[in-house]
């Protein structure tokens, strides 16, 4: 930290040097997180990031690139998942580039990527926050099963006569899972 005050003056005051998980809203108005984030809370520290979405103005960070991967991903593809969902309900997000291993001494075993976030120019329009993470989490804790028998409970039958429910979770968008919200018993 003293590296960064003494090169970068501008920053003293600014850096908050503390657990990413444990500190509240670090800011009141909006700020951009920035960061080479621990591979093994990385996904933690996503949805710490969907905690303050309304203040986080911008992400960019580097993560294992399996993960920067995941979180971009797009629907039909199968690291698609829950992370891709709700980080992009809320985000633009674009995998901007790899960092190769050797870019780091030591070396580590995994490649990275660096990701951005921006804030989704025209928000989703849906029922609720908590429905859409209901339903997400629901349809990809059975990811073989159709939507049809994976999210059975939070529908009634006529709901589930939709062909829509035919798919598997990693089959539809962003945009299908928050009209879908509106459809929840």
């Amino acid at each position: 930290m003293e590296f960064l005050v003494k090169t970068y003056p501008q920053l003293k005051g600014k850096i908050i040097h503390q657990s990413f998980l444990e500190i509240e809203k670090p800011f009141k108005g909006p700020f951009t997180v920035i960061g080479n984030f621990p591979y093994n809370i990385s996904t933690q520290i996503l949805f710490k990031v969907l905690e303050w979405k309304d203040s986080v103005e911008c992400m960019i960070g580097m993560f294992q690139k399996e993960v920067a991967q995941r979180i971009a991903a797009k629907e039909g593809n199968k690291i698609y998942g829950v992370t891709s969902v709700l980080v992009q309900a809320f985000f633009e997000t674009e995998y901007l580039f790899d960092v190769a291993e050797k870019s780091f001494i030591p070396p580590p075993k995994v490649k990275s990527g660096v990701i951005r976030l921006l804030p989704r120019r025209k928000p989703l329009d849906l029922r609720s926050e908590k429905d859409l993470f209901l339903l997400v989490k629901t349809a990809f804790n059975q990811r073989r099963k159709t939507l049809r028998n994976a999210v059975k409970d939070l529908f009634d039958a006529t709901g589930l006569s939709m062909e829509l429910f035919d798919k598997r979770a990693e089959q539809l968008s962003v945009q299908q899972f928050a009209d879908l919200t509106f459809k929840m018993k």
